[in-house]
């Protein structure tokens, strides 16, 4: 594996989430496979689990950690290429992905939208280019569009709170698949769309797949990038789409159609007990951070329906899972 960016990067859904549950179960079993090894971890924006948990899972697979900070601790990097560097950027991204590169073994990336243009944030130029100038394997950590290991950490966690089989090393529901959906919730900014993009990427090939049932409701004007949500079914009625539900993924997200607008307000998407009286006793999901009482009630995520301390504690063993594939080769 050179690079993980999307779901595409991953060959087969069951034997991903297998490795991810092994290291689970034995966390220092591939230790060797990382010794005298560097990994370099490379913020743009702020991070906690991401951060937490990348580092966790290079250290249970025996590697050094380098951790950079770029907004406070190096320099303003240049993308655009054939441009007289007279303004406020210091260092061209050929040089510093290049000299990454000479420092590290594999490289992690985190960077944000800007949400003011959204052809150039999907265009993903700094992942691109950090790619194809850095000369090692790079991983990706959030962009602009997708978050994958979220989403890698989403899927093991549904895996692990349904009745699941294994059959010559695949995955096979038992009885009724699980029922997925996600749900547009309110918010006081205006959110990227990458964690829903990536999650619907990933439950879009998981339903492919026979492992899941998939749907997305939202309020009209927030429908995510239909290169993520071909074939999912959409609704606009949150009560429909939760109906027998077996895990509700809650996000906001800005609008993408108006792009990183805030169109609509109604609290009333807001994720609480009441809302999920029509549905199987739904496992309730977040990436974190959440604001409460205002995306999920408190009385969820207090209650033992929210399942997203164990979600958040899984982002090592799908870090840990990709790391060792890289590792491997």
């Amino acid at each position: 594996m050179k690079q993980f960016f999307s779901v595409n990067d991953i060959p087969c859904l069951s034997t991903a989430v297998k490795s991810a549950l092994d290291s689970k179960q034995h966390p220092f079993a591939d230790e060797a496979l990382g010794k005298h090894k560097t990994i370099g971890l490379v913020f743009l924006n702020p991070s906690l689990r991401t951060r937490m948990s990348t580092q966790k899972a290079a250290m249970n697979l025996g590697m050094n950690v380098m951790v950079m900070n770029m907004t406070s601790d190096g320099w303003a990097l240049e993308t655009k290429d054939g441009v007289v560097m007279d303004g406020n950027t210091a260092e061209h991204i050929k040089e510093a992905a290049a000299v990454m590169g000479e420092y590290c073994d594999i490289l992690g990336l985190r960077s944000f939208p800007g949400l003011k243009d959204a052809e150039e944030d999907y265009n993903e130029e700094l992942f691109s280019k950090f790619a194809k100038y850095c000369g090692k394997p790079l991983v990706s950590l959030e962009s602009a569009t997708r978050h994958p290991l979220q989403s890698f950490t989403d899927l093991i966690t549904i895996v692990e709170n349904s009745e699941f089989s294994w059959v010559n090393d695949q995955l096979v529901p038992q009885g009724k698949k699980p029922k997925v959906v996600l749900t547009w919730a309110p918010h006081v900014k205006a959110l990227p769309q990458a964690v829903p993009n990536s999650f619907a990427e990933w439950m879009n090939r998981a339903e492919k797949e026979g492992l899941i049932d998939f749907v997305i409701t939202h309020p009209e004007g927030y429908d995510l990038n239909e290169e993520f949500t071909k074939d999912v079914k959409i609704t606009n009625n949150q009560d429909e789409a939760l109906e027998n539900a077996d895990f509700v993924y809650v996000k906001n997200w800005s609008s993408y159609k108006d792009y990183g607008q805030i169109t609509c307000t109604d609290k009333s998407w807001m994720i609480t007990l009441d809302k999920l009286k029509n549905t199987n006793t739904a496992k309730v999901m977040h990436c974190l951070p959440v604001r409460r009482d205002l995306v999920i009630a408190s009385e969820v995520l207090d209650s033992n329906q929210s399942i997203v301390i164990q979600e958040a504690g899984n982002r090592v063993w799908a870090a840990q899972a990709v790391l060792k594939e890289m590792l491997k080769n």
